[in-house]
């Protein structure tokens, strides 16, 4: 008797967990794309988000901006959700239009996001900025301009170096970017080059829109960084004399690692608001 109890409880759990396992479905965020790029002669991998409307059948001509995000691993889930949260219907938010998200993953840091070499006792391979960013506008846009259904409206976000990669390409005038992000930047890395960049800017760069997010990294490094940040925008704030599409805001209680996540949201928010 106590076998057959045990056969059929092991029966009825076995159907349970199978019935368990018929009804799971798996939730998407995103998709993986790899590109071969000549310019910086290897294949670079893309995270990609799409928003909820994108496969409506009702919205089949609705087109959207688009988000580059480099360090494209280490933020890729953090901005799908914020820009969920902040665009999708299912929200009804209306803080910002639904937009696709490009999130390039890293290969190496240091030689793509800085524009210039400093000094170092190991070899480096720094300075390749000029040709990452000729990658993503050259290669990068247009294969994806022509593979979703994007308008010709783009921001890019960087952190840290990154950051500073994102502040170099809003003070070239030949950007094809509309608005930046730039997340505590690393102004340190060559703060003389950023302010000669900052002497010849254009009129082109100055009517697009920048957000500057700074950490508090200490009082320690409170001249390494704020006063930084400060400078580079005083000095910005000085080539117009109209009102300036610029941003900077100072986050007293998050430091350099914790600064993305609300950075990301303020930032979003400010490059969506109305003038």
């Amino acid at each position: 008797m106590r076998s057959l109890t045990f056969v059929i409880l092991y029966i009825l759990l076995s159907g349970i967990q199978k019935t368990f396992g018929q009804n799971e479905t798996d939730i998407i965020i995103g998709s993986k794309l790899v590109i071969k790029s000549n310019i910086l002669n290897e294949e670079r991998t893309c995270l990609i988000s799409l928003p909820d409307s994108y496969n409506d059948s009702s919205e089949i001509d609705k087109k959207y901006p688009v988000i580059i995000l480099l360090d494209g691993y280490t933020h890729f889930k953090t901005t799908s959700g914020i820009l969920h949260f902040m665009s999708s219907n299912r929200t009804r938010n209306n803080l910002m239009p639904e937009s696709i998200i490009i999130a390039v993953e890293n290969v190496d840091r240091e030689r793509d996001f800085t524009v210039t070499k400093i000094k170092t006792k190991r070899p480096n391979n720094m300075g390749g900025g000029r040709s990452f960013l000729n990658f993503i506008e050259k290669e990068l846009i247009p294969y994806i301009d022509k593979k979703y259904k994007t308008e010709p409206f783009r921001t890019l976000v960087g952190h840290s170096l990154g950051g500073l990669l994102t502040l170099n390409s809003y003070m070239d005038k030949n950007s094809i970017f509309n608005a930046y992000i730039s997340i505590d930047p690393s102004i340190w890395w060559n703060e003389e080059m950023m302010k000669n960049k900052v002497d010849s800017i254009s009129s082109i760069s100055l009517d697009k829109k920048l957000y500057i997010a700074t950490a508090n990294q200490g009082e320690a490094n409170y001249k390494r960084n704020k006063q930084r940040h400060d400078s580079i925008y005083a000095l910005i704030k000085k080539k117009s004399d109209k009102p300036l599409n610029i941003e900077i805001e100072y986050f007293e209680n998050e430091n350099h690692r914790s600064v993305p996540l609300i950075a990301l949201y303020q930032g979003l928010k400010y490059l969506n608001q109305e003038k």
